[in-house]
C-alpha cells in the first residue's frame, strides 16, 4: 500500500509538472472511453504490479470498465500514450521499489512437505541403484587370488550417485544425504548409508536409512 501511495503521488506531482491540457486529454480515445465510450480493450501502463494482469511499467489490455472504475481513479494504470508513458519513466525514477516474493509457510505446507520427503525416503530404501563400469585391465591382470575384489578403471563418487538417483529414480537429494566416506572402487552390491531428517521415522525393524547400489561391467 505504501508502494501504491507513494506512486500514486509522484504521478500526481508529474502530471500537474508537465501540465496536460485538457484538449490533449480529449484527443485520446481512452479519454472517450472513460467519459462512457465503448471500447473493446484499451492499451494501458500498469504504475504497480497487479496480481494475474501485469508488472509495474508493463503495457497490458484491459476492459474499459475497469480501466475507468478501478485503475484509472487509483492511478494504478493510464493510458498508453507516448505522455503517459514518460510519466511512467518519471515515476519509476522516483520511487522503484525491489519486489519480494513473500512465501507464506503453514502448519499444512510443513506437513506436506514431510510427507513427500517421507514418501521418497522409503522409496529409496526399496530402490535399487545400478550403475555400469569398465574393468580395471591392469589391476585384474595381477590379481593374487580369484577372490580378490574386482577393481573399476573409474571409482563411482558421491556426486554421481546423486545424479544417477535423479535420473533413475526420479529423486533430488543432494551431496549431503548420502554418507559416503570414499568413492565406490570395486565391482559389487554395496549399501550406501543416507542422512534423512530425524523427523522422517524409520520402519519397523531398520536402524538406518541405506540405498543400495549394484555396480556391474559393462
Amino acid at each position: 500500500m505504501a508502494y501504491i501511495q507513494r506512486g500514486s503521488n509522484a504521478l500526481r506531482q508529474i502530471i500537474k509538472e508537465t501540465n496536460v491540457q485538457s484538449h490533449d486529454r480529449m484527443m485520446q480515445p481512452l479519454f472517450y472511453a472513460c467519459q462512457g465510450i465503448r471500447y473493446r480493450k484499451l492499451d494501458v501502463i500498469l504504475t504497480t504490479s497487479i496480481e494475474k494482469l501485469g508488472k509495474a511499467g508493463e503495457t497490458v489490455k484491459v476492459a474499459p470498465g475497469y480501466f475507468r472504475n478501478h485503475l484509472m481513479p487509483k492511478l494504478l494504470a493510464v493510458p498508453n500514450i507516448d505522455k503517459f508513458a514518460y510519466l511512467i519513466r518519471e515515476q519509476r525514477k522516483i520511487y522503484q521499489p525491489k519486489e519480494e516474493v513473500v512465501q507464506v509457510v503453514t502448519k499444512k505446507n510443513v506437513e506436506d512437505k514431510t510427507k513427500e520427503y517421507e514418501k521418497a525416503a522409503y522409496r529409496l530404501l526399496n530402490s535399487r541403484l545400478v550403475l555400469r563400469r569398465s574393468i580395471n585391465v591392469e589391476k585384474f591382470r595381477v590379481r593374487s587370488t580369484k577372490d580378490d575384489p574386482i577393481e573399476l578403471r573409474s571409482p563411482v563418487t558421491k556426486d554421481e550417485l546423486v545424479a544417477e538417483v535423479a535420473r533413475q529414480l526420479c529423486i533430488k537429494i543432494e551431496p549431503e544425504n548420502l554418507h559416503l566416506p570414499t568413492p565406490l572402487e570395486t565391482f559389487g552390491m554395496f549399501d550406501v548409508q543416507l542422512q534423512m531428517p530425524k523427523s522422517i521415522p524409520l520402519p519397523e525393524g531398520r536402524f538406518k536409512w541405506t540405498l543400495k547400489v549394484k555396480i556391474r561391467g559393462t
